[in-house]
């Protein structure tokens, strides 16, 4: 039995994470979670798991909850997610809470060396050089929850790091792969969440349409598993039925393959290195599906890919301004503040008016990303 302590619980890979548990009750036990306000998600889960401990964003929420729920404490902000990531009790954390707020968390529960199951891909995007020196020190196994890092993780099992020729990460290509920029340019924040292939959440179904969402699985891809930027390719895929893929220095290339569905590398990363049933996944049926399909990655069609990779091959605190800058106007453009094609246009902005710091530490990362935020809501006038 494995105490689950989960971040982002009624996002969702949280309520994802959650079918999982729910479906192995006798492997596992949801012992704490967090989440930001969403109370209405929050009750049936707390109802039928019973955590041990709560974490919520604010006090006005806590309040709320607090005559709803019994025999759970109840704790606020970033404080609580540090608090159950590092709980005795608590045997894997999953992060998969949306942005840079899960940082913290993470790299306390790899100090206390907790098994990491990691969805949120901005924490090693804003602070992969923290994160994986904490990693590398206390001899801590990051398991990704991404399909895609899933897939390459899976895909190098009992392969030798130094026989790798380069990964190809698999893209969608989103909810405009078909649409040139001109067609693109007036679209509807209800166009852009149509996503053809994944029930995502809004967030990164946004930044699935612009790429950027590959962009920072790249930068993620780079940590995780220690390569250089050239040895990092992104291919179109349509279908998602591969994940992604790792070509050897011999011309063979391992692929990963599954129905689109982000419960398998959800319970692969808590039951690693066994697997369980899942039953409620749906088999994939290659001759049902007859073809796939790959196009080149055109980085003048999606510039937000274009962006990462610079931000990535720059380092130091660019990938930090990258992803808070794309967050805000993601925001924006969900709150129908700006155009589509302005999350672009604000992210390239943000990274050309800054000065880049080499090896930023926590203090200074945290501080730059609320920075860039507000540089970003000043474009707005």
């Amino acid at each position: 039995m494995k105490n689950i302590a989960l971040l982002g619980a009624t996002g969702s890979i949280g309520l994802q994470t959650v079918d999982v548990i729910r479906q192995h009750p006798e492997q596992f036990k949801l012992y704490a979670i967090a989440f930001g306000r969403n109370i209405k998600h929050a009750i049936p889960i707390i109802q039928e798991f019973k955590p041990k401990k709560i974490v919520v964003q604010d006090q006005e929420t806590k309040e709320k909850l607090q005559h709803r729920v019994d025999g759970a404490r109840i704790i606020v902000g970033n404080e609580g997610m540090v608090d159950i990531s590092i709980d005795r009790y608590t045997d894997v954390l999953v992060n998969a809470v949306m942005g840079s707020v899960g940082l913290q968390a993470t790299l306390s529960a790899i100090r206390e060396h907790k098994q990491v199951a990691i969805a949120n891909k901005e924490t090693l995007v804003t602070a992969g050089h923290l994160v994986m020196d904490e990693v590398r020190k206390h001899h801590v196994t990051l398991l990704p929850v991404d399909s895609e890092h899933s897939a390459i993780f899976q895909c190098l099992n009992g392969e030798h790091e130094k026989t790798i020729h380069k990964i190809i990460l698999t893209a969608s290509g989103g909810s405009f792969r078909d649409k040139t920029r001109d067609e693109i340019a007036n679209v509807t924040v209800k166009d852009a969440l149509n996503h053809p292939n994944w029930n995502m959440g809004a967030k990164i179904t946004i930044d699935s349409a612009t790429m950027m969402n590959k962009g920072l699985e790249v930068i993620e891809a780079h940590w995780l598993f220690d390569l250089a930027y050239d040895q990092i390719d992104v291919i179109q895929h349509k279908e998602s039925v591969i994940h992604s893929m790792v070509e050897y220095i011999d011309r063979s290339v391992i692929a990963q393959l599954g129905s689109p569905d982000m419960k398998v590398p959800i319970q692969y990363a808590l039951t690693y290195p066994t697997r369980l049933d899942l039953s409620q996944t749906k088999r994939l049926n290659l001759s049902e599906i007859g073809q796939l399909h790959f196009n080149e990655m055109d980085m003048e069609r999606f510039p937000c890919l274009q962006m990462a990779y610079d931000a990535g091959r720059k380092g130091g605190t660019m990938p930090t301004v990258l992803n808070a800058a794309n967050e805000m106007a993601v925001e924006l453009f969900l709150r129908e503040k700006i155009s589509f094609l302005q999350i672009e246009d604000f992210i390239q902005r943000a990274m050309q008016e800054h000065q880049v710091i080499k090896s930023p530490d926590l203090e200074t990362i945290l501080a730059l990303d609320q920075q860039t935020r507000q540089q970003v809501i000043s474009y707005l006038n």
